[in-house]
């Protein structure tokens, strides 16, 4: 384990960075729509994948140097990064951060029956079971048929839908391909789809100030350099060690609902955050034993 620390620290700091994103966005959002948000992360979000390419040597001027085979689905795995950023961040211009992280976290569940889907995957009664306990610790919190109830509050499981269909995606890559290419691919095509999407369902709105185009340009390197700082992360050790510390993005979301917004979401989370939390740890729980 210690030699895991410092992925462990790393992982933290990402989650924070995905945070501090989202605050971010809670602000803008008073005067800019999810789309153009989105639009502006991932044009901005270039520059941490050139910095990740410079990093690792594989920074190059021609455009050969970045040609793979499958880059058709490279591009898919982009464009369902632009879908659940749409996604995640309408449900910050309109719930809780809390609420938000909480129902994020429901992305394992998706992770495991895409794979059952996509890879034909045996799934024993202890995964069927943390996938149940898991959505229904979704339900608790959605609380769809009462009065609290929103359209809006689906929108982070959606999220969590395209964020885990991406994740997936990676299964089925060469290995030869390197991490900083399928970065970078996936965020020239999520430009590309954020801007379909806000050109098919708003307009744009000018930047109104300098410090709207500061917090703009701070969103953006936070959402990067967090993917960046995750992808060091997962590659320096197992999953099984890291994925756990993504509760702490709950705690985060938490304190920073709490301190720059005075949410105090209490009654909502619990005890579907607990059932949610639960299920995530027995999914990695059965990962684990069976990669024993």
């Amino acid at each position: 384990m210690p030699f895991y620390i410092r992925a462990i620290l790393v992982s933290l700091l990402a989650y924070f960075c995905f945070d501090l994103m989202g605050v971010h966005v809670r602000i803008l959002s008073a005067r800019y729509a999810p789309q153009e948000l989105s639009v502006y992360r991932n044009i901005l979000g270039v520059i941490p994948a050139v910095i990740l390419l410079a990093y690792t040597r594989e920074l190059s001027f021609t455009l050969r140097s970045y040609k793979i085979k499958q880059w058709k689905l490279a591009l898919l795995r982009g464009l369902f990064v632009a879908i659940a950023q749409f996604l995640f961040y309408t449900a910050l211009a309109n719930l809780e951060l809390a609420t938000v992280s909480a129902l994020g976290q429901t992305s394992a569940i998706f992770v495991v029956l895409i794979a059952i889907v996509i890879y034909r995957e045996k799934v024993g009664v202890w995964r069927w079971g943390a996938i149940v306990i898991g959505f229904l610790g979704a339900v608790l919190i959605v609380r769809p048929g009462s009065d609290v109830f929103t359209w809006t509050a689906l929108m982070p499981i959606g999220a969590a839908f395209f964020y885990a269909s991406s994740m997936v995606a990676l299964r089925s890559f060469d290995k030869s391909i390197s991490s900083s290419i399928l970065y970078l691919y996936s965020a020239l095509a999520a430009v590309i789809g954020a801007i379909s999407l806000t050109t098919v369902m708003t307009d744009f709105t000018p930047i109104h100030s300098v410090e709207d185009l500061l917090l703009i340009f701070s969103m953006s390197m936070c959402g990067g350099f967090g993917v960046i700082f995750l992808m060091y992360a997962f590659r320096n050790a197992p999953a099984a060690v890291l994925a756990p510390f993504s509760y702490f993005g709950i705690i985060t979301a938490f304190f920073f609902g709490w301190f720059f917004f005075d949410e105090l979401p209490i009654d909502t989370l619990f005890p579907g955050i607990l059932l949610i939390i639960m299920s995530g740890l027995t999914i990695l729980w059965r990962e684990h034993k069976q990669n024993e």
